[in-house]
């Protein structure tokens, strides 16, 4: 955390000399202690989600090859006005803990193409999709489930 503080007052400085280096160091050495002090920050935390930045990485991978594989189904739905399509309303439970992993899997499921997270409550989503056996159908096993459950350490 100090060190991305400490990266942000350099690029938002704009300048690198002697005085804005040593402002820099105080400056972020006080903010990285009020921030530990008065907001529960703990270093541990932020060692816990540096051992987890791979996970991290390969997920965003995962959510860039879905979107564009998403793509690829819509266009051809698209320019295939013959095809039948059968939109539907789909409803699942996940078994996600944390409110974040539940938001990130509604947050992914919506930026995919083709389908859109209308409710999430305590688990319990109800997600429209262009066409159910494209979109709809196996939405609690995704990938980004799965992704999310190794976040949390289920996997």
């Amino acid at each position: 955390m100090y060190l991305l503080l400490f990266l942000l007052w350099m690029i938002f400085n704009g300048r690198v000399t002697l005085e804005v280096f040593l402002f820099g160091v105080v400056i972020c050495g006080w903010l990285y202690w009020f921030i530990s002090k008065y907001m529960g920050y703990s270093y541990k935390d932020e060692l816990r989600y540096a051992k987890k930045l791979p996970l991290y990485l390969k997920y965003a991978v995962v959510l860039v090859w879905e979107i564009f594989k998403a793509n690829v189904d819509v266009i051809k739905i698209i320019l295939s006005p013959k095809m039948e399509i059968e939109p539907a309303i789909v409803t699942f439970h996940t078994d996600l803990e944390t409110d974040a992993a539940q938001v990130v899997l509604a947050n992914s499921i919506t930026l995919t193409p083709g389908t859109y997270t209308a409710v999430l409550e305590d688990g319990d989503y109800v997600v429209c999709a262009l066409d159910k056996s494209k979109f709809g159908e196996g939405l609690n096993d995704s990938v980004f489930a799965d992704q999310l459950r190794r976040l949390e350490g289920k996997k």
